[in-house]
């Protein structure tokens, strides 16, 4: 089995494996893109955007299973790359990935981190969101999200990113990746505005 921990989401983290019932970790030495978008379609988590060493993630427990890994990128799944069980390493090298289904969001242009612009990185790009499914569910599951309380004011600005994405939550979710999405479809967003939110609490 194969997982990814101490990421924001099931598709970014520490590469972890299982074997014989024990999970251990992956040494970050020459660790790199291909080894990391065997992982994220092995977890159907798309391709790797970013690949990161150094307990990135925090460090892992268990033993480091594998070392000098070697994928050519196109293998299923990660035990048929070539690779070390020897190693090295200690776990301040564990290996990690940030797969593009990954989501992160951050609040841009506000008094502090609670308040701002809507900003969502998915697919390896930072995009807007679309106000036009921007209500205050979708408003409080970011805050709440982000550990920012409650929404107190729902903003619009204009688009200036890339991409756009569309949030319609149905009932109350632990995050936004979890409730329905689409990403760059013209229609739902034809003549909305950038989503914002002014949420109660502060951040840093």
């Amino acid at each position: 089995a194969l997982r990814l921990a101490g990421g924001r989401s099931r598709c970014e983290g520490r590469v972890e494996l299982e074997q014989e019932g024990t999970w251990g970790t992956v040494c970050d030495d020459s660790w790199d893109i291909p080894d990391g978008d065997v992982v994220c379609r092995q977890l159907q988590c798309g391709h790797a955007v970013r690949i990161h060493g150094s307990a990135t993630f925090g460090r892992g427990h268990g033993p480091i299973l594998r070392d000098e890994v070697g994928c050519e990128g196109q293998e299923r799944h990660l035990w048929e790359c070539p690779a070390a069980t020897e190693h090295d390493c200690s776990h301040k090298e564990d290996a990690g990935v940030v797969c593009s289904e990954h989501q992160e969001w951050r609040l841009s242009g506000g008094r502090d981190g609670c308040a701002g612009r809507v900003e969502v990185f998915f697919r390896g790009t930072w995009s807007t969101v679309c106000d036009s499914t921007w209500y205050d569910l979708e408003a409080t599951v970011l805050c709440r999200m982000l550990g920012c309380g409650n929404v107190l004011q729902r903003p619009s600005f204009g688009h200036t990113l890339p991409g756009k994405m569309l949030y319609q939550c149905g009932s109350p979710q632990p995050s936004l990746a979890q409730c329905h999405w689409t990403f760059n479809k013209s229609a739902p967003c034809h003549q909305s505005r950038a989503a914002g939110v002014i949420c109660n609490g502060t951040g840093s």
